[in-house]
């Protein structure tokens, strides 16, 4: 199959992940249709600056839909006919699922299966899909490995990704439909969202508000920085036949994969908040806070499976990260 063959599909191609996997795909030559609802969830201005920048492609799409209708997705899918589909479009949050659940269901649950039924009338090839790290739920085994237990999760949002990860399975051993599933690791970067973590510690130190700074900073994540995010994503979503074994034998044959993108390096949150602070030049004002409800303590992702397969792992250092990031958001908040 050569790239005039492809039609790519990118749902939630205003949000922060799927912009720049649009992007990126663009710069290569690809034509892509986008798709995003523009919810309220954060600022909408900052999707659609995102998309103006998208626009100026001519080989980009838009489609302001929400995926969660069932008709209207039945009508995209029919018109479009995608080869090659690219599933970011969900509400996001660990926190916010805890008092909006049925936002949750809507968005990650109906929406999800409004795509696969898409995916398998029109004949898709290769359907790729966000998860996350949140599905490992508590698990002290670490680095989280993808045949690790993912059945315990301690957020509503993780309860639907993991939902997503079973009914894409379902869907490949009842239809032969390729899907991918993704787990995502604390992502980051420029054109970032304004509810995580480097986003709100940057402006508030800016501002010289006061941070809250959970379990007193002795979290870790794995913050994996946007492009290491957008590169592994489409090399699995133009390559679904690099995907060729199972480790953990549970799938058989089916044309089913999950795989984790994360740094593969946790960092500890105290330590982020410090570089922002020599970043940006001020000290954080520091509210020290307990553990939050939803929240686990360490993330950490085992990406031998997706090196070996695609010949790929993130390695942008962290404070590299942070200091693109500060720069992009001192250009963007003095630009309104």
């Amino acid at each position: 199959m050569n790239d005039g063959e492809k039609t790519i599909l990118v749902t939630g191609s205003a949000g922060f992940i799927g912009a720049r996997v649009t992007e990126m795909l663009l710069r290569t030559g690809l034509r892509v249709t986008g798709v995003d609802n523009l919810s309220a969830y954060y600022d909408p201005g900052l999707k659609r600056a995102r998309l103006k920048r998208l626009q100026q492609f001519d080989a980009f799409s838009f489609c302001e839909l929400d995926l969660a209708a069932r008709n209207a997705s039945e009508t995209l899918f029919a018109e479009l006919m995608p080869s090659h589909v690219l599933h970011l479009a969900a509400q996001p949050g660990v926190r916010y699922s805890i008092d909006h659940p049925h936002v949750y269901n809507d968005s990650n649950a109906t929406a999800f299966l409004n795509v696969l039924e898409g995916c398998r009338h029109s004949g898709a090839r290769h359907l790729v899909y966000a998860s996350s790290s949140s599905v490992y739920g508590n698990s002290r085994r670490t680095p989280y490995r993808v045949g690790d237990d993912a059945d315990h999760p301690i957020s509503l949002y993780a309860a639907t990704k993991r939902a997503n990860e079973l009914t894409a399975h379902a869907y490949s051993h009842l239809y032969g439909l390729a899907t991918t599933g993704l787990r995502y690791f604390t992502v980051y970067g420029p054109w970032g969202r304004p509810d995580m973590a480097v986003y709100l510690f940057t402006e508030a130190i800016k501002a010289g508000r006061p941070i809250n700074v959970f379990n007193h900073g002795d979290l870790r994540r794995d913050f994996t920085y946007v492009d290491d995010i957008a590169e592994g994503t489409s090399r699995v979503l133009l390559n679904p036949q690099a995907a060729a074994r199972d480790d953990n034998g549970a799938t058989g044959n089916l044309p089913y994969r999950l795989y984790n993108i994360g740094n593969n390096k946790p960092e500890i949150l105290g330590e982020l908040i410090s570089a922002l602070e020599e970043l940006i030049g001020r000290k954080a004002i520091r509210n020290e806070c307990d553990m939050q409800p939803g929240d686990v303590y360490q993330t950490y992702a085992d990406t031998a499976p997706l090196e070996r397969d695609f010949g790929f792992k993130p390695a942008t250092p962290l404070r590299e990260g942070l200091k693109r990031f500060v720069e992009w958001h001192d250009g963007y908040s003095g630009n309104g």
